[in-house]
């Protein structure tokens, strides 16, 4: 046991040293001023730093050679020294913002504009991978690269529409950022994006983030509804979406109609939005039903509370929503909703009064301690 240990860690020592020394090798070739030599190490450094942290530590050095590569003109050395530093950069904040600081945002901008779409497709990963860095967000913002991703995302191949939205919703957390992408006119490539993606995708959910932030401002809202399908392709999130998909989907909808209702009501309610909100109100996230609830009552036909003689419950609600609509598959498929709600609550309510039963017995103890157990879960 003991020699086994031993044998281990004499091996651990050698492949540290041959490590060590490989490294040591790679940074003295992407120094050197031979072209074909750089190259060489380049793809040496995005082969080892692939999925090891330690290697991305290790050749932190080799950042400002790699940057100075992406001038070069040549197609294939700026290939490989990009791919070099998007490996570099993920997950390691501090490669990251080195990236940024030694220069790379220049030439990787411009890359963007380029004819060859691997360098396009490419740099535009590297924005993503840079723009998850908060210290970067604002860095990149100015740097004018949210119109190019925007261009990316009306015309580049699906992997570099993929990761320019993925890039924008990063840059989007930075407020300033949100002011930048809303003045590229982005509303019309994230509903395209958003008809032709697979509703579950982590591409729908961060689509529907970047445009439930965007209805935050005006000119996002009048941008959604006037652009033909955009308010029914946030409706199909809502029902056909990701968890998290729906919660910014609904909020999407809710903003607009709190913002201003009597402008934003019938365009969201003719596009059959009842059924997903039902189903919301029900299996929602704990964020999204209560926004559920709240839409429903905004949608109905008078926002203010009912009398006494007719209570402002949610079925009542409901019911007055499915009379006024015309079309009977929607006002057929929200009864069935209705119903199915109504058979959801009855047997959350029985299993509430079950779990009452089992935690609480007449003989042991008040009432009130029931009532107490049942309200705190």
């Amino acid at each position: 046991m003991d020699s086994d240990t031993h044998f281990t860690g004499t091996n651990s020592d050698v492949d540290t040293r041959r490590t060590t020394s490989g490294v040591n090798q790679t940074l003295h070739l992407i120094r050197s001023d031979d072209p074909s030599s750089q190259i060489q190490a380049a793809k040496e450094i995005r082969r080892l730093t692939k999925k090891s942290h330690r290697c991305r530590r290790q050749f932190s050095a080799a950042v400002s050679p790699l940057v100075d590569m992406l001038r070069a003109d040549s197609a294939e050395a700026n290939e490989a020294a990009l791919l070099a530093l998007l490996n570099l950069a993920v997950k390691d904040e501090t490669n990251k913002v080195g990236i940024v600081d030694a220069g790379a945002l220049g030439p990787i901008i411009g890359f963007l504009h380029s004819e060859n779409s691997n360098l396009q497709e490419h740099a535009t990963a590297s924005l993503l991978t840079l723009s998850a860095s908060s210290v970067n967000k604002p860095i990149i913002g100015a740097s004018g690269a949210i119109p190019l991703l925007l261009n990316v995302l009306r015309h580049g191949r699906s992997e570099a529409k993929a990761d320019s939205v993925l890039a924008l919703y990063n840059l989007s957390t930075n407020p300033d950022n949100l002011s930048l992408i809303l003045e590229a006119e982005p509303i019309p490539p994230l509903v395209d994006l958003l008809k032709t993606c697979k509703k579950s995708s982590k591409i729908a959910e961060k689509c529907s983030a970047l445009i439930e932030s965007l209805v935050g401002f005006e000119e996002g809202r009048t941008a959604l509804t006037s652009e033909e399908g955009g308010v029914l392709a946030v409706v199909e999130i809502l029902e056909s979406g990701s968890l998290q998909s729906r919660e910014h989907a609904v909020g999407t909808l809710l903003t607009m109609c709190q913002t201003d209702r009597c402008k934003y009501r019938e365009p969201i309610l003719k596009e059959g939005v009842i059924p997903g909100l039902l189903e919301l109100t029900v299996q929602g996230t704990p964020k999204s039903q209560p926004k559920a609830q709240t839409l429903l009552r905004l949608l109905r036909d008078s926002p203010y509370p009912r009398s006494e003689l007719e209570p402002d419950t949610l079925e009542n609600i409901v019911c007055n929503l499915i009379s006024q609509i015309e079309d009977e598959d929607q006002s057929g498929k929200a009864k069935q909703m209705l119903a199915e709600m109504v058979q959801v609550s009855m047997e959350q309510s029985l299993r509430h009064l079950q779990q009452r039963a089992l935690v609480c017995t007449p003989a042991d103890l008040p009432i009130t301690s029931c009532a107490s157990e049942v309200s705190s879960k």
